[in-house]
């Protein structure tokens, strides 16, 4: 019966823009990785066909531990269901079961320029202070294109820092085009207008990232219990005149942010957030109606991802449906990239 329902789906999905987002499972998934990214995946689900892929080969751009890299693409799978991806809907898989990915990548490789990569500002960020870096560090975006293009993908959301990225893979697509025929869809870089830079509760001049979470004060976890929230929020940098209301003043990051978080989880225009706030007493209070719409708005997916963590057996069956789906779709593509480019394949030595 679920199956019935996903193709009558699929059906209606061929008239909708396709979308492809990709997150790595590495580090603790915090507030910023929900309203920036999950948050909008999810309402996004019924106007068009997205395709949600945990990004685990990414994530071997530098060292991780085994089975901990195991453990964390398991707990990100869980989260993103429990944050509300319906697999009636959308297509959820882990990168690393769709081997199609790395042999697109592979094609791709052979017919980008170095100098492309060279210039990506993420890798001179990432490299700046090692001594020695992978090769899969530099070539990160072309397996990023790979990831986009397999699905005639129209739409990337992404965030500042990664538009980039997804500029390269409309160079790389239309190179490939330009030699070898009418082969990908040129997708578009998406950033959303709110949510897509949640900053450090302790630094708000900084992005709230995954890779800072462990910091005390930096980051609300997904999975935080409500006291640690609440303390967390109550640490938050702000300045020292009690406004509360947004502006373009640096001095006043650290109250954007938070006045920007409740936007998101309420869903309120600007003019009806700071009416909300307009009899506060001071940042107490924006402090404490921050911590209760975040515990609120929390709640219901730490119950979920409870659920869903206690029958592992359900989620293995999850993910390899979606990676069968994904297949469905990336295997195909990648015959058509073999093809143009004179790979052998199946039958077609003897014509």
């Amino acid at each position: 019966m679920m199956e019935d329902k996903f193709n009558a789906v699929s059906n209606t999905a061929k008239l909708k823009k396709r979308v492809f987002s990709g997150v790595q499972p590495s580090g603790d998934v915090q507030l910023g990785n929900y309203l920036g990214a999950f948050k909008q995946w999810v309402q996004g689900q019924q106007e068009k066909e997205n395709f949600f892929c945990i990004v685990d080969m990414h994530a071997l751009t530098v060292y991780q531990e085994p089975a901990k890299l195991l453990e964390q693409t398991k707990m990100l799978a869980a989260l993103l269901f429990a944050s509300g991806i319906d697999p009636n809907r959308s297509t959820l898989f882990v990168q690393s079961q769709v081997t199609a990915h790395a042999e697109a990548c592979w094609i791709l490789n052979c017919m980008t320029p170095i100098g492309w990569l060279e210039r990506m500002t993420q890798y001179k960020d990432k490299s700046l202070n090692q001594e020695r870096v992978s090769v899969g560090l530099l070539d990160y975006p072309v397996l990023m294109a790979g990831d986009i293009l397999l699905y005639d993908t129209n739409e990337v959301p992404v965030g500042e820092d990664q538009k980039q990225h997804v500029e390269l893979s409309r160079d790389i697509a239309q190179r490939f085009n330009r030699i070898y025929g009418d082969t990908f869809v040129i997708p578009e870089p998406v950033i959303p207008e709110v949510g897509a830079r949640i900053m450090g509760l302790d630094n708000p001049l900084i992005k709230m990232s995954k890779s800072h979470a462990h910091i005390k004060g930096h980051a609300i976890r997904l999975l935080d219990d409500d006291k640690e929230i609440e303390r967390t929020i109550k640490r938050a940098v702000t300045d020292s005149d009690n406004v509360i209301q947004f502006s373009r003043e640096p001095e006043k990051a650290g109250v954007n942010n938070l006045l920007g978080i409740y936007k998101v989880i309420t869903g309120r225009t600007i003019n009806q957030v700071e009416s909300d706030f307009q009899d506060a007493r001071g940042y107490g209070d924006l402090k404490a109606r921050v911590s209760e719409v975040v515990i609120e708005e929390l709640q219901p997916i730490k119950k979920k991802y409870s659920e869903i963590m206690d029958d592992s057996s359900e989620l293995d069956r999850l993910l390899i449906r979606g990676a069968e789906r994904a297949r469905s779709y990336a295997d195909p593509k990648l015959m058509d990239i073999k093809e143009r480019v004179g790979l052998v394949l199946p039958g077609n030595l003897v014509k």
